[in-house]
C-alpha cells in the first residue's frame, strides 16, 4: 500500500517548522513507512486521513503506528506515554524504529467530538485531571515559560496590526503575569482538546497526541475551552457561552479562573497569529472574535 502523507499532514508540518524542514522528511516518508512496518513485521491496514499534525498515523492489527520527524520530538510524547502507562492515556507498547511509536489501537473515528458539547466537556475534565501527575525525575520535558516563550516572539510581529494587535498586546501581558506567580509544575498534554480523546476498550476515553511540557493545569486547559469555537460564533449568545464554559471548567476541576482565562486567551491569540501568518485568514478571524470575548 502507499504511504502517501495527507494533507492536513504536509500543511501543518509546513505551518509549524517551516516547508524547508518539512520537505526533506515528508519526501523520504514512504520509504520510510514501509522499512518501519517491514522491520517490525507488521501488515498496514490503512493510513488515518485526515490523521495527525505532526506524525503519519498507521492502523496496523492490535495497534497504531505513528511516525515522526525527529524535529516534532517524538521522543518526548513517548516518555509522556510511558509515564503514564496507559493512565488517562493511550499505552504505548514499543518503539519499532526511532521517531515510530507503537500504540494501543483504540477507536480513530470516535472522538469527545462525537459528543454532545456538555456531555463532551464532562469526559473531558475527567480524563484530563488523570493526566496531571508529577513529572518523571530528570525529563527532558520544557516548562510552559520556555513553549510560551518561543510563541511570544512571532506573535509580536502582530502588535501594529490594526485587527489582531490590540489582543496580541493583551495576550503577552496575560502571559507575563501568569508567569510572575507559577503555581505548579506537573506534567501536561499539552493540545488537549477533544479531538484528542479517542474511544477505548480498556477504557471509556482515552488521550492521544500529547506534545507534554511541563507546568500549571490551566495552561492545558484552556485549548479545551475554545474546542468547537465555530459553533460558539455562530452563536447569538456566543460570547456569553465562552466565558460561561471557562468558569465551569475552572470550578470543576478546581482551577482559577482568571489564570484559565488568561491563558485561554494567551493560546488562542498565539493561534490566531500563526493563522493569520499562514494565510488561514478565516480561522484567524474566527479564534480573534473568540478571544475578545474573555
Amino acid at each position: 500500500m502507499g504511504f502517501e502523507p495527507p494533507q492536513r499532514l504536509v500543511r501543518a508540518l509546513g505551518e509549524t517548522y517551516g516547508d524547508a524542514a518539512a520537505a526533506g522528511w515528508l519526501e523520504a516518508l514512504p520509504e520510510l513507512a514501509r522499512d518501519t512496518l517491514d522491520r517490525s513485521g507488521l501488515a498496514a491496514e490503512r493510513v488515518m486521513a485526515p490523521g495527525g499534525r505532526s506524525s503519519l498515523v498507521v492502523l496496523v492489527p492490535d495497534g497504531v503506528v505513528k511516525l515522526a520527524p525527529s524535529f516534532a520530538r517524538p521522543d518526548l510524547e513517548r516518555d509522556a506515554l510511558a509515564h503514564w502507562n496507559g493512565w488517562g492515556a493511550a499505552r504505548l507498547l514499543g518503539e519499532p524504529a526511532p521517531g515510530a511509536l507503537l500504540l494501543e489501537r483504540l477507536h480513530p473515528e470516535v472522538s469527545l467530538r462525537s459528543l454532545p458539547e456538555a456531555k463532551a466537556l464532562l469526559e473531558a475534565a475527567g480524563t484530563v485531571r488523570r493526566l496531571w501527575v508529577e513529572p518523571p525525575a530528570g525529563h527532558g520535558f520544557e516548562s510552559v515559560a520556555e513553549r510560551t516563550a518561543r510563541q511570544s516572539a512571532p506573535m509580536e510581529a502582530h502588535r501594529a496590526d490594526p485587527e489582531a494587535g490590540a489582543l496580541v498586546a493583551a495576550a503577552l501581558e496575560a502571559r507575563t503575569e501568569l508567569l510572575a506567580s507559577p503555581v505548579e509544575a506537573l506534567l501536561l498534554h499539552g493540545q488537549f482538546r477533544q479531538g484528542k480523546v479517542l474511544a477505548g476498550d480498556r477504557a471509556p476515553w482515552l488521550a492521544v497526541g500529547p506534545e507534554p511540557l511541563v507546568g500549571e493545569r490551566a495552561y492545558d486547559l484552556a485549548r479545551l475551552v475554545r474546542d468547537r469555537v465555530e459553533d460558539l460564533v455562530a452563536a447569538s449568545a456566543g460570547a456569553s457561552a465562552a466565558r460561561r464554559r471557562v468558569n465551569k471548567l475552572a470550578d470543576s476541576l478546581e482551577l482559577d479562573r482568571e489564570r484559565l482565562r488568561g491563558w485561554t486567551l494567551f493560546r488562542a491569540v498565539e493561534s490566531a497569529t500563526r493563522a493569520l501568518a499562514a494565510g488561514r485568514r478565516t480561522d484567524a478571524e474566527l479564534l480573534l472574535e473568540f478571544a475578545g470575548w474573555l
